[in-house]
């Protein structure tokens, strides 16, 4: 049997038979062999912990199943209940379908042979559908989204006058030569705005017709005048008069201010009253915290103007420093946008159709050019602050009035015997505002509150009529501007003519001593 089986012994065939325990008989040392090792290592690797990406990834694993599963099975509800035929909606439309298939079956010889009529068609006429639509989203964006425009700054170009202080301010002139000028006509510009703008649209042909001579000019800060260290509207008035008499306006002239472009007009008025003949204000902006206004008027001013055009009034009266932020998001961006958006209003309709034209497109965009081309908030914040702040005066002032000499008791005294040397105080020249009943910018109210405090100034109420809409490229209305202000038109002075109907002194005195011989 031994010999059968060869060498091996009985230990050798047991452990054939049954897997190695490390159980040696027969002598040898109880050990622990090296396949238990082995096998102890995979066991320990066998139950390491499972990390946190496995798990969210097995559980993200099963709940997908579980969705498709969630998925296969509405799909066999539909089908079984709503499209087989037995099912109410099969039955509905079946016939209608079998109609149609049978109108359109010449088309599915397009289709390729393996391919389900039905089912190639459905996701042939979804695909269509869905095209269409996209086709139609970006013909209407491309519509209305308009390419930005970039501010340009455009090379130096005004004339420009030394003024007492050493500043330097820029000025531009229309209409006919000062020595021809029958009116002379100064215009300082309103807010984000500059010299270019004078009356804008105004035709050289009317000017001409009334002689009339239009200066517009760059406040401190603006285009390319220099600016102020320590501008006020009292300055802003000796700017006027100095400029006045740099072009050569030597006696009296009409000053015309627009929107918050009249506040330097108003500091004309009270500051040099003597050189003004008279004023034109169209939609005058006025101090929306003047101390004169009652509560009421208050109310009726603030509730016209949106929350973000109140919240820069707000920061202007209270924390000027905070513009600053503002205007580098704005109009001091580079980019170009409509006006109502970089000026913070809300427009009438007669406004909105006339900011959609080109030609008030191009003259903003080239007026704000220039305006800003210093490239510095400074001149903008001052110019919000000076409107929300004390001017130094106040409209009543405007007034005309009597003003007293009495100084001292015996001034008194002597008043009381006989009557005080009085003169007329305030403005004595006509005043006309123009106000459109429309106007968002510039609320009405204003005007009402303005000829409450000067009842002498003489009021034009416009129906229909908005912020820019019967100041801005408006041929009638400036046909109407001048004829109230000049009356009828005479053109421009003709000085040879002039100088043909007066006669020379001596010639005079010659004939009236020859005459006087003969009558004696």
């Amino acid at each position: 049997m031994s010999e059968m089986r060869g060498s091996n012994t009985w230990h050798e065939e047991l452990a054939s038979l049954v897997d190695d325990t490390g159980i040696r008989y027969a002598g040898e040392p109880i050990g622990v062999s090296s396949a238990y090792v082995v096998s102890g290592e995979s066991r320990s690797r066998a139950v390491e912990p499972e990390s946190l990406k496995d798990q969210v990834k097995g559980f993200a694993m099963a709940w997908g199943e579980i969705v498709v599963e969630l998925g296969r099975g509405c799909k066999d509800i539909v089908q079984q209940s709503l499209l087989s035929e037995d099912s109410y909606v099969g039955r509905k439309l079946q016939k209608p379908c079998a109609k149609v298939s049978n109108r359109l079956k010449y088309l599915n010889e397009f289709l390729p042979e393996d391919r389900d009529p039905v089912h190639s068609w459905s996701v042939i006429f979804f695909v269509f559908v869905v095209a269409l639509a996209a086709i139609g989203l970006n013909t209407n964006n491309d519509s209305l989204v308009t390419p930005v425009k970039m501010v340009l700054i455009h090379p130096p170009s005004a004339n420009r006058i030394l003024l007492p202080d050493g500043r330097h301010m820029a000025y531009c002139e229309q209409g006919v030569p000062a020595d021809r000028a029958r009116f002379s006509l100064i215009a300082p510009h309103s807010f984000l705005s500059s010299r270019l703008a004078g009356i804008p649209g105004v035709k050289m042909s009317l000017l001409e017709e009334f002689g009339v001579r239009l200066v517009s000019y760059d406040l401190p800060g603006f285009g390319e005048s220099d600016p102020h260290p320590n501008r006020n509207l009292n300055s802003s008035a000796f700017d006027m008069l100095h400029l006045a008499n740099a072009v050569g306006i030597s006696g009296k002239f009409w000053v015309l201010g627009h929107s918050s472009g009249s506040m330097h007009a108003w500091a004309a008025l009270r500051y040099i009253p003597d050189r003004i003949a008279g004023a034109a204000m169209l939609t005058p902006m006025i101090n929306p915290y003047a101390p004169g206004m009652t509560k009421e008027e208050i109310k009726r001013i603030w509730e016209k103007w949106v929350p973000r055009r109140r919240l820069l009034y707000f920061l202007a009266h209270r924390f000027p420093k905070f513009l600053s932020y503002f205007y580098r998001r704005s109009f001091l961006s580079g980019k170009h946008d409509r006006i109502d958006n970089r000026l913070f209003l809300s427009l009438g309709k007669k406004d909105e159709i006339l900011i959609e034209e080109p030609k008030f497109e191009e003259f903003w965009h080239r007026d704000v050019e220039e305006s800003i081309r210093q490239g510095t908030t400074k001149p903008f914040i001052e110019e919000a602050v000076l409107q929300v702040s004390d001017w130094g005066f106040r409209l009543a002032d405007l007034q005309v009035h009597k003003k007293c000499k009495r100084k001292g008791v015996l001034s008194w005294l002597k008043s009381l015997y006989s009557e005080a040397e009085c003169e007329l105080a305030g403005f004595l020249g006509p005043i006309h505002i123009w106000q459109g009943m429309d106007d968002q910018a510039v609320p009405p109210s204003m005007t009402d509150y303005i000829g409450r405090i000067l009842p002498g100034a003489i009021m034009h109420k416009l129906p229909n009529e908005g912020h820019f809409s019967y100041f801005f490229f408006c041929d009638e209305c400036h046909r109407r501007i001048f004829s109230t202000l000049f009356g009828v038109s005479k053109g421009p002075i003709d000085r040879k003519v002039e100088m043909d109907q007066t006669p020379f002194n001596g010639d005079t005195e010659v004939v009236s001593t020859v005459a006087g011989s003969t009558t004696e």
